[in-house]
């Protein structure tokens, strides 16, 4: 875990620091998903939450398939036409 003090600007802009943007893998142009709760912030950059949120959706895609082949007997032919 890395600790760094940044000031906030009269616009409400901060700069992040270089090592925790290398870290981070955060470049230029980035965009950046920014999560608040109370007095806390929490931000990420958007292509590692995508790519987090299509991780745990593929558990549940799976599992889906699952019941689907389960209740279909023709569940190939039927999860084919429905994926078009």
């Amino acid at each position: 875990m890395r600790v760094k003090t940044v000031k906030v600007s009269d616009k409400g802009q901060i700069s992040l620091p270089v090592e925790v943007r290398e870290e981070a893998g955060i470049n230029k142009g980035d965009e950046l998903l920014l999560i608040s709760e109370g007095k806390k912030i929490f931000i990420e950059p958007v292509l590692k939450t995508s790519k987090k949120v299509k991780d745990d959706f593929s558990d549940l895609l799976k599992l889906s398939e699952k019941s689907i082949s389960r209740a279909w007997s023709n569940a190939d032919e039927i999860w084919g036409e429905y994926m078009k």
